[in-house]
């Protein structure tokens, strides 16, 4: 049985996204992983002494998640190194219909799940250092030109959290050259901005789907977006992997060679396969 109708396959390779309503099962592939960020907020709450309600995980994940900030920020950064490394979390990551769906969407593919390319996301209110300026998943995440991100939410993406702004139908344009923003607060990959950035997004109509659990955006490696502002009182929690095409060209040339995070020269990879940017 097909994952997409033939017409959103036409319309993922026509606009470079596609949303997928309750696409995985709230109750037993959602709220496992919840259920698991309920157990380590509880935990490290316990460890540091930080009193805040952890019963259940919309609690856990709201006040429980803010107080530990609020008494120290590197706890923040605790919760996202665990929540990755949550058994459920990595099931739905590898789950078979991942590979399924992009072998739909991706005729003749080969799929691979980029390693280090997967986490959850804590998107919390008013930080802009960690949020993700507009940018392509390559050159950021490499392995394949031929690559698709999957994007699914942990709680409901009211306005407020602000949800992922795409810019439809940008993946046409292909590669975009980017530069390091010098006078960024930001490091690494958020670091990079687009040559002619203001000029570019002006082309394209912009999305954010409003997504609830259970629900699946995908976008192709070469759509333009960013990370919405979250301007709401709580973090924004998202699950993000990506699934690559073994067989493309340029991806077979780099070795599938990758991330900028996980420490590749991301430049000097793609001189040596001649792909300029």
């Amino acid at each position: 049985m097909s994952l997409v109708t033939e017409l959103e396959r036409d319309a993922f390779r026509d606009s470079g996204i596609l949303l997928l309503k309750g696409f995985y099962d709230q109750s037993t592939q959602v709220a496992p992983i919840l259920e698991g960020i309920r157990v380590i907020i509880e935990l490290l709450c316990f460890k540091y002494q930080v009193e805040a309600p952890t019963q259940t995980a919309d609690l856990a994940m709201t006040e429980g998640f803010m107080a530990l900030i609020r008494r120290d920020r590197a706890y923040g950064g605790e919760v996202y190194d665990a929540v990755k490394q949550i058994p459920e979390f990595m099931q739905l990551v590898s789950d078979m219909r991942n590979s399924c769906l992009f072998r739909e969407l991706r005729s003749g593919s080969i799929p691979g799940l980029a390693a280090g390319g997967y986490g959850i996301r804590i998107d919390c209110p008013g930080e802009a250092t960690f949020r993700a300026p507009w940018h392509q998943e390559f050159p950021a995440q490499l392995r394949s030109l031929d690559g698709i991100v999957y994007w699914t939410p942990l709680v409901s993406i009211r306005p407020s959290l602000g949800p992922v702004e795409v810019c439809v139908g940008s993946h046409r344009e292909g590669i975009v050259p980017v530069h390091t923003a010098l006078d960024s607060a930001q490091q690494g990959a958020y670091a990079l901005r687009l040559v002619g950035e203001a000029e570019r997004l002006a082309k394209y109509q912009h999305q954010s789907p409003l997504t609830e659990p259970g629900d699946l955006l995908l976008m192709d490696f070469l759509t333009l977006h960013q990370s919405g502002e979250n301007v709401d009182a709580y973090p924004r929690w998202s699950i993000q992997f990506r699934y690559f095409n073994f067989v493309n060209p340029l991806g077979v040339k780099i070795s599938w060679k990758g991330s900028f995070a996980g420490g590749q020269d991301f430049r000097a990879i793609l001189d040596q396969a001649e792909v300029a940017i």
